[in-house]
């Protein structure tokens, strides 16, 4: 019998973190999906999918709170406590920057949302719904390759990012005259780009987990 398969054996089901982190990611996929969805709705219909992320976003920083709680509480834990920390931090910080990059939208009043907005919504999408299926692999910790495939993918997403995020804002230095929009623009651009670095902190967290249990 393997460790990994004694560790298996030995530590009880765990009915307390895997639903906090299954719930934390399904929030985090819906606030990715609003927020993608916003930025493809006509100006007037915006409004209802900035309080919706906003709910969603505080529904995520509860989560996280029971979770650190449970930490507290719970002696045994089905793998490193320092890691379940990591685990539900990363994904609140992506859940944070992507508010962020819609209150931004709100707030700065940005009527003309750019493609490449469309693009780093997008992106974050697809990166929240890897972290998704990483999740639920997690829980049976017998589909490790499968996590492993998701993280090199939101790899991939974080790179193909920084390309957007770097032509967007060389062409708003080259095409936009007024100051103000130049950093209304920038300031949304960066909050969506670094939403994407962080989903990669959470792949970082996940694969850390993968190397100590395979």
């Amino acid at each position: 019998m393997s460790l990994n398969s004694i560790f298996q054996f030995l530590v009880p089901k765990d009915k307390k973190f895997f639903p906090l982190f299954e719930q934390a990611a399904v929030n985090l996929t819906l606030l990715a999906e609003t927020l993608h969805e916003a930025v493809n709705a006509p100006k007037n219909e915006r409004e209802d999918y900035y309080k919706k992320i906003e709910e969603l976003e505080a529904n995520i920083e509860e989560i996280t709170h029971k979770t650190h709680l449970e930490l507290s509480r719970n002696f045994i834990t089905p793998f490193d406590r320092e890691d379940i920390h990591a685990l539900i931090k990363a994904i609140d910080d992506v859940a944070d920057y992507m508010h962020g990059g819609a209150s931004r939208m709100r707030l700065y009043q940005v009527e003309k949302i750019t493609k490449s907005i469309r693009k780093l919504t997008e992106i974050n999408l697809e990166a929240c719904q890897l972290i998704s299926g990483a999740i639920q692999d997690l829980k049976g910790m017998n589909n490790l390759k499968s996590i492993t495939d998701a993280c090199k993918r939101i790899n991939k997403l974080e790179s193909k990012a920084d390309n957007v995020f770097d032509k967007a804002v060389a062409d708003i230095f080259e095409n936009e005259t007024d100051a103000k929009n130049i950093i209304k623009y920038k300031e949304v651009l960066s909050s969506l780009e670094t939403a994407t670095d962080k989903c990669k902190g959470v792949a970082n967290v996940l694969e850390s987990i993968v190397v100590k249990h395979s």
